[in-house]
Formats: C-alpha cells, sequence, structure tokens
C-alpha cells in the first residue's frame, strides 16, 4: 500500500522533510553518526535493548564504534533544538494550548562512577509503604497535551536536575523558557486565552503561579487532601460590623480545611457531567481561596511582605476509576480566579488529560530505550536524551503517513483513530525513503590502536556521592546563623 493514502500526505512528508534537515542542521561535531544513530532507532523492528544493536541496521551505516562517539564528543544545539519543537504544529483544545511537566529518572545505582546523581523516588506496587528511592538522573519534561484520549504528546523541553540545582527554581525558569519561546514562535499571540499548565501534587503550584504571574500562562495542580487555605480577607465593611472595637484589619479570612467538610461554606461553582470512564462527575469550585504563606523554606529569600495569591480551589468527585475501583476526590487549585462552570469542567477535564505523559514515558524506557545505555557521563545522558525526544516528534510527524501494520493477535484500529506510536514506529522503514536524509555517507576508516594488549588500566575512574550538595535554610534563624 502507498504511504501517501491522502492528498495531505506530501504536506505531511515536507513537514517532516523540514523538521530532519532542522535537526540536522542543530548537530556539529559527529553530526552524520549521531542522525544516523536517530534513524536507527526509528526504523528498529521491536524495543531497543542496548544501542550497540542499533549499529547492525541498515540505516546504520557507520561502525558501533561511531554510536558510542556521538553520544560522548557530539555536540548538539539543544536551545535551537527547542526552538524548532516549538515552532511545530502544536495540538489545542478549542484553539488553547495545554502543557504539563513532569519529572521521569533516569535509574543508575550501579553507576558509582557517574557524577550528578540523585535520590530518585521510585513508586512501588504496592502502595506507598512500597515506595523506595533508587540513585539516578532525574529529568524534567515540560509535554503538550492532546485532546483526544490518546497515547500522543509533544515534548518541548527535558532538563536534568543537578545535586546544586532547586527544583521549583528550575522548574520555574523551564516553564517561562517554554512559554517565551511558544509566543516567540506566534504559538501563542495578543488576545489568545491563556497557556493552561497543569501538574500533580508534587510542585508548589501556588509559589509557581506568583513566580510566572508575568506569563501569559494558568497553573493547575492537585493538592494533598491535608491542606490548609484561607477565604477571602473581610472587607473593611464587615470587619467593622464583627469588630466593632476596631483594630488592624486581617489580610486572611477563615480557614478552609480540605479534611474537614464543617470549615468548607457553599461553593460558588457547582458541574455535574457524565463521562465513560469515571461514571458521574461532580466538580465543586470555590473562588479566591490562598494558603497563608510563612517566611520559611520557599520563601525565605521574600525580603519584601508575602503575598496573597488568591486561585480557584475545585474538589473532583466521581463515581470510580477504570476497573471499578474506587476514586477518592481529588482537590484542583487554579491560578485563575471568577471561574465559570464551562471554566471549572475545562480546567478538571485537562488535569485528567496528564496521564498521557505517562504514556509517552514508558514509551522513551521500553520502546525507544531512553534509559537502556549504561553511560558514564551525564553529559552524553543528555544528548541521548534529546535524540529520544527527536525520534519521537518524528513519529508524530508521520503519524498521517504510518499505514496499519498489526500483528495477528493485536486489535485493529478503529477507521479514523490515529494509530499508537509503537505502531507508526512499525511502519517508519517504509517512509524513510520518500524523506529528506542530510547525513553524508561514511568514508572509509581504521580503528584505533587502543590499549595494548596486557596492560592494565592505570587510571582508574572517580567515584562520586549520590545527593545533594547543596543544603538551604529552612528557616530564619538558621538563614542569619550561617550570614
Amino acid at each position: 500500500m502507498s504511504v501517501l493514502p491522502q492528498i495531505d500526505g506530501r504536506e505531511a512528508i515536507a513537514e517532516l522533510s523540514r523538521f530532519r534537515t532542522t535537526f540536522y542542521g542543530c548537530l556539529s561535531a559527529r553530526a552524520d553518526a549521531f542522525f544516523e544513530l536517530a534513524d536507527a532507532l526509528l526504523c528498529a523492528d521491536g524495543p531497543t535493548r542496548t544501542p550497540v544493536e542499533l549499529s547492525l541496521l541498515a540505516e546504520h551505516q557507520r561502525g558501533y564504534g561511531s554510536l558510542y562517539g556521538a553520544l560522548n564528543h557530539g555536540r548538539l544545539d539543544a536551545n535551537a533544538l527547542r526552538d524548532l519543537l516549538a515552532s511545530l504544529p502544536l495540538p489545542r483544545f478549542d484553539g488553547r494550548i495545554v502543557l504539563t511537566v513532569d519529572v521521569s529518572p533516569w535509574l543508575r545505582s550501579d553507576a558509582a562512577c557517574s557524577p550528578d546523581r540523585l535520590f530518585c523516588l521510585v513508586h512501588g506496587r504496592n502502595g506507598r509503604s512500597s515506595d523506595h528511592v533508587v540513585p539516578g538522573w532525574p529529568y524534567s519534561f515540560v509535554a503538550v497535551l492532546t485532546p483526544d484520549r490518546t497515547s500522543w504528546t509533544q515534548v518541548l523541553d527535558a532538563i536534568r536536575l543537578g545535586p546544586a540545582d532547586d527544583a521549583a527554581a528550575v522548574t520555574a525558569g523551564q516553564l517561562r523558557a517554554v512559554v517565551e519561546r511558544l509566543v516567540a514562535a506566534g504559538q501563542w499571540q495578543c488576545g489568545d486565552r491563556n497557556i493552561l499548565v497543569v501538574m500533580d501534587a508534587g510542585y508548589d503550584v501556588m509559589r509557581l503561579a506568583w513566580v510566572l504571574r508575568d506569563l501569559p500562562v494558568e497553573l493547575v495542580g492537585r493538592l494533598r487532601s491535608d491542606r490548609v487555605l484561607r477565604r477571602p480577607a473581610p472587607s473593611l465593611k464587615e470587619y467593622a460590623q464583627s469588630y466593632p472595637q476596631g483594630g488592624r484589619p486581617p489580610r486572611h479570612g477563615k480557614e478552609f480545611s480540605l479534611a474537614r467538610p464543617a470549615s468548607w461554606p457553599e461553593p460558588s461553582v457547582v458541574t455535574v457531567n457524565g463521562t465513560a470512564r469515571y461514571g458521574k462527575a461532580e466538580a465543586r469550585a470555590w473562588d479566591r481561596l490562598h494558603p497563608r504563606l510563612q517566611q520559611r523554606s520557599a520563601w525565605i529569600g521574600h525580603e519584601s511582605e508575602l503575598p496573597v495569591i488568591e486561585g480557584t480551589l475545585i474538589r473532583l468527585n466521581v463515581d470510580h476509576l477504570p476497573g471499578d475501583r474506587d476514586a477518592p476526590p481529588v482537590w484542583l487549585w487554579s491560578s485563575t480566579t471568577g471561574a465559570t462552570h464551562d471554566d471549572v469542567d475545562f480546567v478538571w477535564s485537562c488535569y485528567l488529560r496528564r496521564f498521557d505523559l505517562e504514556h509517552t514515558f514508558r514509551l522513551f524506557k521500553q520502546s525507544l530505550g531512553w534509559t537502556r545505555p549504561r553511560l558514564r557521563n551525564p553529559q552524553a545522558a543528555d544528548r541521548w536524551t534529546w535524540l529520544v525526544i527527536a525520534a519521537h516528534t518524528q513519529l508524530r510527524l508521520a503519524a498521517p503517513l504510518a499505514v496499519e501494520r498489526r500483528k495477528p493477535w493485536e486489535k485493529t484500529t478503529r477507521p479514523g483513530e490515529t494509530l499508537t506510536p509503537t505502531r507508526v514506529r512499525r511502519g517508519f522503514r517504509h517512509i524513510r525513503p520518500h524523506l529528506a536524509c542530510p547525513a553524508r555517507a561514511p568514508k572509509p576508516s581504521r580503528p584505533g590502536p587502543g590499549r595494548p594488549p596486557g596492560t592494565r588500566n592505570r587510571r582508574p575512574a572517580t567515584r562520586y556521592d549520590v545527593g545533594k550538595t547543596l543544603k538551604r535554610p529552612a528557616t530564619l534563624t538558621e538563614r542569619d546563623r550561617r550570614g
């Protein structure tokens, strides 16, 4: 069957060829070997077990030594690649861009000679009691979500967290850079709705909302069920009626404890919707709720008066989870106020789409072999990470061109649905001859002499400790003591 099933297939081939040519321009040292490695990763028949096996494919015309040479000594302009990813056509929710941010670890428990490793939390299969920490390299990803229930996302950025990094500061800088690139690429213009950013409970969504308040973004994050927020402060007239003796007006209202329903006032918005996967979904929203901040931890360096960060609190309750499992209520906080019924439904529906990024992580690790290479240098791991992101982007651009090549025991894709990334990869070898291939042909060469036989390595590798190298003060007393 032809790889051009529709008329717009030519446009898809032109867009994919433009991406490949520009991606090749982001490479400098060992560009040809790096580009061939990406093609071999895309044309492999099954999951990538080890990168050296990719050198045996027909798409990789060079020797296996060039593969590791490109990863260890190649040069890749990450900023230029970020600009390229931001310029591609993006999926939208009724014309609105929805981003998500999350961290996925590259576990390296046995790499004592690899620097910059941190303790990464690994969730167990038997609940929170089986969680444990494993040394590795954590990477923070920012991706664009799709409105449909698919396993496709578009990764825009990836940053490795180092031992001296503040995760909140790195996330804020990463989101700021991504949003500014989207604005510069014309993806967002004046008059458009703000870019929505959804995140899980591991992020301080309220601090991020304060740091990014000058950008056209709306932040939505999940809150723990034991959080305590504050209602809006009473007006001067209400305060005078309640306290006729006078005094300083308060900055915060009464407590709103997520664990105590008695402290909840009447919600400002209530919506009820029917869903196919979760049954009835009921959402209640309270306007202008904010945390009572204290000058410690993340706010210890704040010089002026601590701000009042108001937003919309949403309580989502569904009948059941997939598989008829019990569904505890989910608390969400949005950085905007005055939300309507449509805004509340849009926020919680976009938050549920956040879990599509987990499918992307599973594709990276199980199919594309993101965490398979045993690289010692973290900079080499960064290059391999960007290669996997570039390969995944090519799969997304090639989805309109792919033809169903399912195995006999696999389900048939319904008409009109997009193929999964794994099935698109299965047919990429047949699409590649129609695409631009800027890599040059290899030149004949001889392998280096290497270490003389019978000699021992006289320069043993340095071993590095695991964990943070910079401890930040948690209280004002500790900060003043350090001077």
